[in-house]
């Protein structure tokens, strides 16, 4: 009865991740919690979990990439990839993300990279942000370090087989697959729609929600006697008035007390509701409001705001900045525009303070757009020192000279004591939640084997492909990841999966190597939906993209990378 319990858990905890109403560490840390409670995994073997060697060299590796990223390497490049024809410039940004996210945290390349892709000219970013996401995808799978994906199955390959991955092992495979993906990818690149600034439908792309103070003498009014219908580059779209929405607005209707007047438009237009008297921003007043600098900003997956509204985050306070305008893609949104739930990926167009920089929580929940506002970068002698010491770490432990573990350490250490990163700075970006899931997932594999679930998974994944061999089991165990990551998160997606494919090479009497591998490159083959991975957020809503464009390009890149990953993962990898 233990075993089909832990089982039936199992399902709901990925239904919770699915609905996306729980976050995924609370998730994680709930269904460890009550394994401990049940005697499912004891308190020492619980603590184990979350100190277990390959997930402290994760935490590390992402906490050193935080100088790797202040580096004056990944803004010169961002500067000098945009150069000749359309072609070219695509072919050599895929190319520079590829190169780096295989050593570097990928988020942190598209990051870098974001910014002067949106704020060019020549290009439409539309036609750039998607090849550079699926870029950094291919690019991190090649290398131990170049994804969390990688890192997390080296942990449950160390708890659960007792040795380690390879720096360069996921590269026999992973650059193969890359180098024939890419081609897919260029291809596909030329259909992604071109969003130029001066498309119609790049204008009304954010959405403000103005409402109207009852001492206001626009209150009594018609729509044509507030001159509201002349504006230029904005669009009164809607009027929300006692819980029903007025749409669409006509010349003659008149403005009542505390009605929500919502616009679209332009981002370099909304000063012109500087002049209605009366009007306030998400709680603070138009002018005073869009009088300050305007910022445009992405949310990141650090950030503390998704899952909440803006008037549940008390945001001029966290960040000295208001809210002026919300966009989420190329999607209308509708309701109440302070009662919607943020989420990681939207655009946020900000009026900020002069100290908005100065706001040490910026970086965590950010990625900034556009806007006058750099963050601060390492010195030429800092910069050297920084990537000098991260290649030879990265090196000494190719060359197995030093282990991993030991290498960041001691390069955090002089990172510390040149006073490149701060203990303040680690505090801050200390990524916890990244923390939480892991070691709480390798506890509920521990779970899972100690109840006999794992065994009975073995045995039914073994019945599954009885009839059609240990192949069959293998490509069972990349397509389970794959869907997987395409409904959860990578990382959980390579959590869930992991035990499956562990057990069914057991089952089988085959290496387990082929199956870990399979989890490991089918967590990274995130191509089809934006909401599995963080860096198609990231692009999701710069670069104006519906759903249905991800779709048109990710289903030829994911079938070839899958028809890659299967027949080279055997042959390099043999059961």
């Amino acid at each position: 009865m233990t075993t089909w319990a832990v089982l039936i858990s199992i399902g709901a905890l990925l239904a919770a991740l699915i609905s996306g109403r729980v976050r995924p560490a609370i998730a994680f840390v709930g269904l460890a919690g009550a394994y401990l409670v049940l005697g499912l995994v004891d308190t020492d073997t619980l603590l184990q979990q979350y100190t277990n060697p390959a997930l402290a060299t994760l935490l590390l590796l992402l906490l050193v990439s935080l100088a790797l990223e202040r580096t004056p390497l990944l803004d010169w490049l961002s500067q000098h990839l945009l150069r000749g024809s359309e072609k070219t410039a695509t072919a050599r940004l895929m190319g520079a993300s590829a190169v780096l996210s295989a050593f570097l945290n990928n988020t942190a390349v598209v990051a870098a990279f974001l910014g002067a892709i949106s704020r060019q000219k020549r290009i439409a970013p539309s036609r750039l942000l998607i090849p550079l996401s699926y870029a950094s995808i291919l690019g991190g799978m090649t290398t131990l370090v170049g994804t969390s994906t990688n890192l997390v199955v080296n942990s449950f390959t160390l708890s659960s087989g007792g040795f380690e991955l390879g720096m360069f092992q996921f590269s026999l495979v992973g650059v193969p697959v890359a180098l024939l993906t890419f081609g897919v990818l260029l291809w596909r690149a030329r259909q992604l729609p071109s969003h130029l600034p001066e498309d119609t439908a790049d204008k009304l792309s954010y959405f403000l929600a103005a409402d109207l103070e009852a001492s206001s003498e626009m209150v009594g009014k018609s729509i044509e006697e507030n001159q509201l219908r002349s504006l230029e580059g904005l669009y009164l779209l809607e009027i929300e008035r006692e819980g029903r929405l007025i749409s669409p607005v006509g010349p003659e209707e008149i403005l009542q007390e505390e009605d929500t007047l919502v616009f679209t438009g332009e981002v370099s237009k909304v000063q012109a509701l500087q002049r209605f008297p009366g009007l306030t921003l998400f709680g603070h007043q138009a002018d005073d409001l869009l009088a300050t600098n305007l910022v445009e900003v992405v949310i990141s997956h650090e950030s503390d705001l998704a899952g909440s509204t803006l008037q549940e985050v008390d945001f001029r306070s966290m960040f000295n900045a208001g809210v002026v305008g919300i966009r989420r893609g190329g999607k209308r949104l509708e309701g109440q525009l302070g009662k919607i739930p943020l989420r990681v990926g939207d655009c946020l167009l900000l009026a900020v303070g002069g100290d908005f920089r100065q706001h040490r929580n910026i970086d965590r929940n950010f990625h900034l757009l556009s806007g006058s506002f750099k963050r601060p970068r390492l010195n030429r002698l800092e910069s050297w020192l920084t990537v000098g010491g991260f290649a030879a770490v990265i090196g000494l432990a190719a060359l197995e000279w030093l282990p991993l573990f030991h290498g960041l350490l001691l390069l955090m250490a002089g990172l510390l004591a040149g006073k490149v990163l701060s203990p303040a700075e680690l505090r801050r970006r200390f990524p916890f939640e990244l923390w939480l899931i892991i070691g709480s997932a390798l506890a509920i594999a521990q779970g899972l084997e100690n109840s006999g679930a794992a065994d009975l998974l073995a045995q039914g994944m073994q019945t599954l492909f009885s009839g059609y061999g240990i192949y069959a089991a293998f490509v069972g165990c990349y397509l389970l990841t794959l869907v997987l990551t395409e409904t959860v998160t990578n990382n959980a997606a390579a959590a869930l999966a992991f035990p499956v494919a562990w057990t069914t090479a057991q089952a089988f009497g085959a290496d387990p190597l082929p199956f870990i591998m399979a989890v490991a490159y089918g967590a990274s083959a995130c191509f089809l939906i934006p909401f599995g991975y963080q860096t198609h957020l990231m692009v999701y809503s710069p670069g104006h993209y519906r759903i249905s464009d991800f779709l048109k390009t990710g289903l030829p890149v994911s079938l070839v990378y899958s028809a890659g990953v299967l027949v080279l993962t055997p042959m390099v990898f043999p059961f």
